[in-house]
């Protein structure tokens, strides 16, 4: 598993994993390498303890259950537990981390791993405990409990006991051959892994926010020229750009968006005030140069997780090649840290822009073209979509909030040893909320969508792209004509937008 593709098929499409036989070959010589190597020296967490633990020699009597101490006491997480596809793209990213050969570990304890991912076996693993410095060490120490037997786990839908699902599908528990523990929790597979799951519905939520945007410009019968390759190749963004060519491809065979030189150049309004509009609101005309930054946001946080997931994050690094062991300080989250907090600012943007132009439809003074809420009821009688702009508007709000950073909240702890850390996988797991909600926001606008579209009776003059996704929504939610209880319908849209496979 080398590319981010190879990520996604194995998490989502639960794709079988195996060992290719070059990594079983590096696997082994490192393993080797290190057993040989550290007889009669001092290699961190072999024959030392740990964190500021590491001035005291471990007899060798004891170093194997050193190992067992270390996970069992670090196995402290609490609060809320990872969802199934979480956990596997966190199991996913150490196994691929230690099959690169840089950490010295049996080859037992990665086969276990991927026995994990193809039995679909999921570990408890909690949300709350790690910090992103040596890695996460809470977390990845319930997935090292569960490889030695132990924990609980998820198994056919029900939280079970580890040993009794080992002994029903055949498998053994790790036995540590020589520094296992350390190099299972050492790294930083669990916000490498929930990144790439956030990656994952990242990309949904952009396609499908373009595609709600280019349904309301067809909707108020905007003039093309907002999105059109003369205007925004006139800046150098390659986001810009990408998102206002998908724009055009979605409109492509729309019979509502209009030539402005067949309305406004034609010198025929000669009035002091004009009666058309001569540009819309900002939600509909800078789509491409507000979600051109998104799109751009995404494509280099996608390059910075792919090469996290490709490397090794342990400490100490064993190089065969060179015959060293070099430590230093590969477990730290920074890079993930960092790419998190621009994820959720930039989906926390969507979100805004979501909010907005909801507001826009549900404004008959704004839009001049709808009634008020889409309420195709009697006024004053029934609501419309009065009540969901409420659950819009709070949700819109959290984002915001949840968007401060954490790459920038170091709290110093075990000892001052770690004395500035990432917090990479909280950014990750405040950024997996953002997203959710962000789903939420996007749902209540495509219900307003829909419903404006059944009001102006447009379906025909629509495009094949709005058509589309309008006519699988209709089969969550009907054309809302009397007041209804709405959370269903919310919830059913917002898994039918997670769950699509969105095409451009």
């Amino acid at each position: 598993m080398r590319n981010y593709k190879d990520f996604i098929s194995i998490v989502f499409d639960k794709k079988q994993v195996h060992i290719p036989s070059e990594d079983k070959k590096n696997i082994t010589e490192s393993y080797d390498f290190l057993k040989s190597f550290a007889q009669n020296k001092i290699i961190y967490g072999v024959n030392t303890g740990f964190g500021p633990m590491a001035q005291y020699r471990i007899a060798e009597e004891d170093q194997l259950q050193l190992q067992y101490n270390l996970i069992r006491s670090h196995s402290a997480g609490s609060g809320d537990y990872f969802d199934e596809e979480t956990v596997r793209a966190a199991i996913l990213c150490r196994l691929n981390s230690l099959s690169l050969g840089k950490s010295g570990v049996h080859i037992e304890a990665i086969q276990l791993m991927c026995d994990l991912l193809n039995h679909q076996i999921t570990p408890l693993i909690f949300k709350h405990g790690g910090v992103g410095a040596s890695g996460d060490l809470v977390q990845l120490a319930h997935l090292a409990l569960v490889l030695i037997g132990e924990g609980e786990v998820f198994y056919q839908g029900k939280r079970r006991p580890t040993a009794d699902v080992f002994a029903q599908v055949g498998l053994k528990p790790l036995q540590i051959h020589l520094r296992e523990g350390l190099s299972l929790m050492n790294g930083t597979s669990v916000m490498t892994g929930l990144a790439g799951v956030n990656l994952h519905y990242a990309h949904k939520l952009l396609l499908w926010a373009v595609k709600f945007s280019t349904a309301i410009n067809e909707l108020v019968q905007s003039y093309d020229d907002h999105f059109s390759a003369e205007l925004n190749n006139a800046k150098q963004h390659n986001g810009q750009k990408e998102i206002a060519n998908l724009m055009r491809t979605f409109l492509t065979d729309s019979k509502r968006t209009r030539k402005r030189a067949d309305h406004l150049y034609t010198g025929e309004h000669q009035e002091t005030v004009f009666k058309e509009k001569v540009q819309e609101y900002y939600s509909l005309r800078c789509v491409p140069q507000i979600l051109g930054a998104v799109y751009d946001t995404i494509a280099h946080t996608q390059r910075i997780v792919e090469e996290e997931l490709n490397s090794a994050n342990d400490n100490p690094i064993i190089d065969v090649p060179s015959q060293q062991v070099y430590h230093g300080g590969n477990f730290h989250g920074d890079y993930i840290s960092l790419e998190m907090d621009k994820l959720k600012i930039v989906i926390t943007r969507i979100t805004m822009l979501a909010e907005r132009q909801l507001n826009y439809l549900l404004n008959p003074k704004i839009n001049e073209l709808l009634p008020p809420f889409v309420n195709a009821g009697k006024l004053g009688f029934n609501f419309g979509m009065q009540g969901v702009q409420f659950t819009a508007t709070s949700t819109t709000a959290e984002n915001q909030t949840l968007s401060n950073p954490m790459y920038v909240h170091s709290i110093p702890n075990n000892n001052d040893n770690q004395d500035i850390v990432s917090m990479g996988t909280n950014a990750a797991t405040l950024t997996h909320k953002v997203i959710n909600n962000a789903f939420e926001v996007l749902a209540i606008e495509a219900i307003t969508i829909a419903q404006a579209i059944d009001i102006l009776g447009c379906y025909d003059e629509l495009s094949a792209t709005t058509r589309a996704w309008y006519d699988l929504l209709r089969q969550q939610v009907p054309f809302l004509k009397d007041d209804k209880v709405m959370y269903p319908y919310l919830e059913k849209t917002k898994t039918m937008l997670r769950a699509a496979q969105v095409q451009s």
